[in-house]
């Protein structure tokens, strides 16, 4: 409990490139850039993909979700860090650089197993052309797309929780851009092992869900459908 009110009333420092000012003003236009057209760029595939009824397709409404999943990867860093950029004291509260801890992770952990269901939608309208509009109706294609956003938000809070819960012991200069598990975990004072095993563990497991989902469906694809016809859609 004291740990907590201890750590609730800190401010992060963030380190970033501090030790080369001459960075600053380049990095800064280039984020700018990035951030800018990466929002022009997911803003108009969600705006096509919603306003045009052709696009209404299962495919379609998996990369809607996926602009959504990275416009918010990227708002959940950027803005504070172009913030930092234009300060001399680069900052960010303990609850700011929680939420911001929690946010990154689910949004990594989100795109991975959407990805895999993206795979998944483009395995049936390939291998089972003539099944795909009864097997990817539009309640499974919610049900998947829902599992991918609440499995990746509940191994967030499952590894920020192990990682918060290490002492820091009065530490608070993070080599890093922005809150993140390995640079949080180089304030402690404990031994991290451990908890390094434990979140290497779920993290490989996370990966593995998509890789092995991809595996099954292209092997089942050449076993049953060796000289199958390729259908575009």
């Amino acid at each position: 409990m004291n740990r907590a009110k201890e750590s609730s009333s800190k401010e992060f420092i963030l380190l970033g490139f501090s030790d080369k000012p001459w960075l600053q003003t380049p990095l800064l236009v280039l984020l700018l850039a990035s951030y800018a057209t990466t929002i022009f760029g997911n803003v108009s595939i969600m705006m096509v993909c919603i306003l045009d009824p052709k696009l209404h397709t299962p495919m379609y409404f998996f990369l809607t979700n996926l602009s959504i999943l990275d416009l918010c990867y990227t708002t959940s860093t950027v803005p504070h860090m172009l913030k930092n950029i234009c300060q001399n004291k680069k900052t960010i509260s303990y609850g700011g650089c929680v939420a911001q801890l929690i946010i990154f992770l689910a949004l990594g952990a989100t795109e991975c197993l959407l990805l895999a269901v993206t795979s998944f939608d483009r395995y049936v309208a390939i291998c089972r052309p003539l099944r795909y509009v009864v097997i990817m109706n539009p309640w499974f294609c919610f049900k998947m797309t829902a599992f991918s956003w609440l499995t990746g938000f509940s191994n967030s809070v499952l590894q920020s929780s192990l990682t918060l819960n290490m002492p820091l012991c009065g530490h608070q200069e993070v080599d890093h851009f922005f809150c993140e598990v390995p640079a949080l975990l180089k304030l402690s004072c404990a031994d991290t092992k451990p908890i390094v095993s434990e979140l290497f563990f779920f993290s490989v497991l996370i990966l593995l869900i998509p890789v092995t989902l991809i595996l099954i469906s292209y092997g089942s694809h050449c076993l049953s459908t060796p000289n199958a016809r390729v259908f575009i859609y």
